[in-house]
């Protein structure tokens, strides 16, 4: 939530929530009062106020990024200072360190003193950048319950809100297409090249294959829209929602968008063109030149795996998001939440059902949160009181979507349940699942909450999304300390038996596959979508076995994917076996 005001001014870019424009509101409210700014609430049922708020909270973003930058750059070289920090967390290969680095050496003089003003002057901010969740679009009503227009909708006023605001980032768009979302983006100028041939606003779609990029940039680029950034996802080794792919293991999407790469180019860039000509806009020389950048994130933990990213598959970036959750100087988190984090083992960080999405969510074991869903479900009252209702989906007790970690829902689902005519075995995981869901547009706001001084941790139960690569970071770390890391210029933060990513990957796929086998209902389709991820599965399992032959990186575990791969290839060809049995029972 507030990343940017903690490293952005360190040139470290980072990725901001929107969803939430609540929590935004508070934040807001709070950094105002730190930065001596002007604040002005807005209430929650101010006309347009989830876009306002938005607004108002980038803006503020960027006002704060743009002090903390111009007070960093006005610091004097040579001292123990956040203008030292800046050059010291930049990459080696960096052409800005290089230059650092080479003034570091020279005596005082003018030369010296030339080459300092030119450094001060090339120094710029990380980015920040906005994430909306596509799937999280609710329709929503005014004071009196009047339901607003199309245009009100959460996604799409996010998407204003950020449009109307002085940030000059990107939009990550996540989980999956929304056709009506797209189509508003060409209300905004900002996401069009300029008469410069620049775009202030710019698109990053979140994927989670080759195809699912194609056909998302190809609805933008009708539009005119050129995405700037495809950003590849584990589906499953990551922190919070998990998108699993059919049996598409990483390194299998990474090979196919290395390969097919120039197509993206090849497709996009003349529909662009004309769109730009039916516009009766100049398409700038210097875009034709431009191409989406490919980066990927979910489940990196070591320098060598990142170099295995960008190195073997032609990776323009990576992404660490679950260790910064343990360095205090980049993330808001409160005290109780980051002791979990640092005990955290791989037993405690599970995928579970507790998304009122009904999407796979990392999740942690026994957090405030946690502990309040279950000690409310004991004491026969169970579920939240939907106070914010971002996730409202399910109208099957009511014409107006409702939450099913709401209490209005779980008491008649439970009261459903409790009449059926079913087995006792049957009855109690129908009541297992629905006790599983937690109120996530509460609870994951609540640990910034607590951090910041704003809300009480005894009234604000708290929930927390790492990636399973938590439990191989142990403590709290600098910024510095990570960020060497990360970089390979330190010995590695976690221990050298950690898994290999794809490893873990491998383990974490054949355990989906598995839930997926026992909540299997045998229809054709479903049986039919489960032998391609087997066979899916299978290819990825040769593809990593392929890569274990390679040369390590630097401290990376390639020796611990055969072993996995022959454990998990013996324990999916024994899931498989009772599938198909029993999938020729029900077709006898």
């Amino acid at each position: 939530i507030d990343t940017p005001i903690r490293v952005a001014h360190l040139g470290i870019s980072s990725v901001v929530s929107i969803v939430d424009d609540l929590l935004l509101e508070r934040v807001r409210e709070h950094y105002s009062r730190l930065f001596h700014l002007p604040y002005e609430k807005i209430y929650r049922f101010t006309e347009d106020g989830r876009a306002r708020r938005t607004t108002a909270y980038l803006d503020m973003l960027h006002e704060i990024v743009r002090r903390k930058m111009e007070a960093v750059r006005n610091l004097p070289f040579f001292q123990p200072n956040d203008k030292t920090k800046y050059f010291e967390l930049l990459p080696d290969e960096h052409p800005l360190k290089r230059d650092y680095q080479r003034m570091l050496e020279m005596q005082p003089g003018p030369e010296c003193e030339a080459l300092q003003a030119d450094l001060t002057k090339r120094m710029v901010p990380g980015e920040f950048d906005v994430n909306i969740m596509t799937k999280i679009d609710r329709l929503n009503v005014d004071k009196a319950g009047h339901l607003l227009s199309d245009e009100y909708s959460d996604a799409k006023a996010s998407l204003r809100g950020f449009a109307n605001s002085a940030a000059a980032g990107a939009v990550e768009f996540s989980a999956g297409l929304n056709r009506g979302l797209f189509n508003y983006i060409t209300r905004f100028r900002d996401f069009y090249r300029n008469e410069t041939g620049a775009i202030k606003k710019k698109i990053i779609l979140k994927v989670s294959d080759f195809r699912s990029a194609l056909v998302q940039g190809k609805i933008l680029a009708k539009n005119g829209l050129e995405v700037h950034e495809f950003r590849i996802e584990s589906g499953l080794n990551c922190g919070g929602h998990a998108f699993a792919s059919n049996g598409y293991l990483l390194p299998m999407l990474l090979r196919e968008f290395r390969e097919k790469r120039d197509q993206l180019k090849a497709e996009f860039q003349p529909m662009v063109m004309k769109f730009y000509e039916s516009m009766g806009w100049h398409y700038h020389d210097d875009a034709h030149k431009a191409e989406p950048i490919i980066t990927v994130q979910g489940g990196i933990g070591i320098n060598g795996e990142d170099r295995r990213m960008r190195e073997q598959f032609g990776m323009d970036r990576t992404g660490w998001a679950t260790p910064f959750l343990l360095v205090p100087e980049a993330t808001c988190v409160d005290n109780a939440t980051r002791e979990q984090l640092c005990r955290a083992t791989e037993e405690d960080v599970y995928l579970s059902d507790a998304s009122p999405l009904g999407v796979p969510f990392n999740n942690l074991r026994n957090t405030g949160s946690e502990v309040w869903t279950r000690t409310k479900a004991e004491k026969g009252n169970p579920g939240s009181g939907c106070p914010k209702g971002f996730l409202v989906t399910n109208t099957e007790f009511s014409e107006t979507p409702i939450c099913t970690a709401a209490t209005e829902y779980q008491k008649q689902k439970l009261a459903q349940a409790a009449s059926d005519s079913c087995s006792d075995t049957d009855r109690k995981e129908h009541v297992e699942k629905v006790l599983v869901k937690t109120c996530l547009c509460e609870h994951l706001a609540n640990s910034a909450l607590i951090a910041l001084g704003i809300t009480q941790a005894s009234r604000a139960p708290q929930a927390v999304c790492p990636g399973p690569n938590i439990a191989w970071f142990d403590r709290l770390y600098s910024l510095q300390e990570m960020v060497d890391h990360i970089y390979g210029r330190r010995p590695s933060l976690v221990p050298a038996e950690r898994p290999h990513m794809f490893a873990k990957e491998i383990v974490m796929y054949v355990d989906y596959f598995e839930k997926l086998v026992h909540r299997c209902t045998y229809t054709q389709r479903e049986v039919s979508t489960l032998r391609e991820y087997y066979e899916n599965l299978e290819q990825g399992m040769n593809e990593c076995l392929s890569i274990a032959l390679s040369k390590p990186y630097k401290e990376e575990n390639l020796s611990s994917i055969p072993p996995t791969v022959k454990e998990q290839r013996k324990r999916l060809r024994d899931i498989v076996a009772r599938f198909e049995h029993e999938a020729t029972a029900i077709a006898a």
